[in-house]
């Protein structure tokens, strides 16, 4: 017995040995997989698919994307909670995922400013109010006619029950007084072509992932939710340009499990970094309307402290808004 608990101990001293100091320095050595709690073709999906060639060349391995979608988009996350840290999964977070479920849901299944060690803060991506195409309003103030006198039979979709393009709808919702049916899908991409194919009104959604429909005529952009205009579709007037006080965006994260090394949390900060800094990737996420954050928001301690505070400025709007899930 005494034999077999020390092969044991050896065991387990060698098995916490790979994420030692050695580790950490040659790291990566094998395939990285980038987790994404939501099905391809939303907005998420295509930020971290315009990211994940660029960290390949710069890491020297493969960053795989990898979609897991479940547990009312909390399931991708918290798979990266619980895994090893040894720095070859990593989520890309946003709002919904590292704020705002922390109080929708009552028992949420991590604890968004602890379970993970942050890597870097990436961007911001306004949302757009789109209709179908033929819903008879053109500008801001008819879609509000509109929605006012036809509260029984609007629909809007979303991503997904409790989706951070749920709850933008419900709080533009409240801003314009109107009461609707909410359809939820599984993913922006679903709701996006059933908005096409007419069968829902209007969605809230994120710039990346409505902007070829827009511009290929399939739906109706009315309005971008932000205080400026974006220069991806810079003929479209903001909210505040329609005379109505509304602003939301979406922003995006990297973050390891934690526990994960220093030097590895270093590493790819430095690489997400440096191709935030390419100007391919720049240059695509421009298109799609998405800002990169300022140099001095990018490090993993600024993240930490940005989620401590986005938890807390949103949990009263949640509360008031009266969006809960089980």
């Amino acid at each position: 017995m005494g034999r077999q608990r020390r092969l044991l101990a050896v065991t387990l001293t060698a098995s916490l040995q790979f994420v030692g100091p050695a580790a950490a320095q040659d790291w990566p050595t094998r395939p990285v997989t980038m987790v994404i709690a939501f099905p391809a073709g939303g907005s998420t999906d295509i930020f971290g698919r315009i990211f994940a060639p660029r960290l390949s060349e710069l890491l020297g391995q493969r960053v795989i994307v990898e979609n897991v979608v479940g547990e009312g988009a909390m399931g991708g996350a918290y798979r990266v909670a619980k895994a090893a840290p040894d720095g070859y999964q990593f989520v890309l977070g946003h709002l919904g995922t590292h704020a705002q479920y922390q109080t929708i849901y009552k028992n949420p299944l991590y604890n968004a400013a602890t379970d993970f060690a942050p890597v870097a803060l990436l961007a911001e991506q306004p949302q757009v109010l789109v209709t179908r195409k033929d819903l008879p309003a053109n500008d801001l103030s008819e879609f509000i006619a509109y929605a006012k006198a036809n509260q029984a039979t609007t629909r809007y979709g979303s991503a997904g029950a409790n989706s951070p393009t749920y709850l933008n709808c419900v709080l533009l919702n409240m801003a314009i007084g109107v009461n609707v049916t909410h359809v939820p899908y599984r993913g922006s991409g679903p709701a996006v072509q059933d908005l096409i194919a007419g069968r829902i009104d209007y969605m809230c959604a994120g710039l990346a992932e409505v902007k070829p429909q827009i511009e290929g005529n399939l739906i109706k952009a009315v309005a971008i939710l932000a205080r400026n205009r974006s220069q991806a579709l810079p003929n479209l007037p903001s909210a505040h340009e329609q005379r109505l006080d509304f602003e939301t965006s979406i922003w995006f994260a990297f973050f390891f499990p934690k526990g994960t090394p220093p030097p590895i949390v270093q590493k790819l900060n430095d690489a997400t970094i440096r191709a935030m800094n390419t100007p391919s990737v720049q240059r695509r996420l421009k298109e799609l309307g998405v800002t990169l954050v300022a140099l001095e928001r990018r490090s993993p301690e600024y993240l930490q402290k940005f989620i401590v505070s986005e938890i807390d400025r949103w949990a009263p709007t949640i509360r008031r808004a009266n969006v809960k899930a089980d």
